[in-house]
This record gives C-alpha cells, structure tokens and sequence, in this order.
C-alpha cells in the first residue's frame, strides 16, 4: 500500500522557541505582580538597603505561589556553604497536589550573583543588621524575592517612626482638604 503524504502547507512543524525557552505560540507574564509582603518587617527593622533575587523552587510551590498562598513572617535568609538560603519562609502546600507536594516551611535557595553575594556576606559580618525578606513578586513570571539588608530598631524607635507616619498622614490629609476647598471656590 503506498505512504500517503500531505502536501507541504498541512505538514505540522515545529515552533520555534520564544523568549526564556517558551514556545512561540504560548503567552508569557508581563510586569511585577505582587504576592506578599512583609509589612511585620518594615515595622520591626530599619531596612539599609533592598535586593532582588530568584529563588528556587518546586512546581507545587509555584502554583501555590500564583494562588498567593505565602506567608513571609518569620522568615529569614542566612549564609551556608558561600550561598544564601532562605529560612522559615511558608508556602502552604498545592491544594491538587499528589504526593508530589512540597515540605511548606523547607529551606529555599537564593539565586544572586556571586558578586551581590560577596557583599551581602560582607556587610552581615560587620554585625547588627540581618537579611529579611520584604516582599515576594512574579516579575515577568520568575517568582522573585526582595530582601532587605536591616537594622532591627528598639521599642521606642518603632513608636517614634509610627508617629512621624501619622503626623505625614495628617498633613497630606489637611493638604488634600485645602486643595479641594480651593478648586470649590475657584467654580463658584
């Protein structure tokens, strides 16, 4: 029996591969898009300066990260082994997964430069200031972490800065107030 062949437009080819390995045809994320943030953080630390890194992880807690199941509360990130591990970070486990599914509170690896990472090493080993996560985001679909290198403050600092924010508060307030009663009488 002779092999029946299709002509040259219905043959099925292969699609070339997009950006980051995708193929052509599939959508890819855009943007930032916010997961969680760690607003305990802000309150307790005096954050010196920020860092992104990647992070790795399993299937399952990327789609429990895209469900925003995340709590970034009582982690931390320290050095082991000239790397940066991320500690007590809690990703709740995928609600469809099989047994497959990943530890929640397991140790997450940080993905940064060797040369970041030097500096990081460096300014944590001057002592009084520890590495906390801040937020934790998909940019442009890679889960990202931000990380603050920060200065814990004491009681009366926590009270002080939460003062100064609401007398910010207040004066934006009474601004946005007179603005409004300006733009009323200019219509009258």
């Amino acid at each position: 029996m002779p092999r029946l062949t299709l002509p040259h437009h219905a043959r099925r080819r292969r699609q070339p591969a997009g950006a980051g390995g995708y193929p052509a045809g599939v959508a890819r994320e855009n943007g930032r898009k916010l997961i969680a943030s760690n607003k305990k953080a802000r309150h307790d630390y005096d954050v010196l300066k920020t860092y992104e890194a990647g992070i790795v992880l399993a299937g399952t807690e990327v789609k429990s990260l895209r469900e925003g199941r995340v709590s970034l509360v009582d982690a931390f990130a320290q050095e082991r082994d000239g790397e940066l591990w991320l500690y007590g970070l809690h990703i709740a486990e995928y609600g469809f997964g099989t047994w497959t599914n990943h530890a929640p509170r397991r140790t997450r690896k940080l993905l940064l430069h060797r040369v970041e990472i030097a500096r990081i090493l460096e300014k944590l080993r001057d002592g009084g200031v520890t590495l906390v996560p801040l937020s934790m985001y998909f940019a442009d679909g890679w889960a990202k972490v931000e990380l603050g290198l920060a200065r814990g403050r004491r009681s009366y600092d926590k009270r002080q800065a939460l003062a100064e924010r609401d007398a910010k508060r207040e004066i934006a307030r009474e601004m946005g107030r007179r603005l409004k009663g300006r733009a009323a009488t200019r219509r009258g």
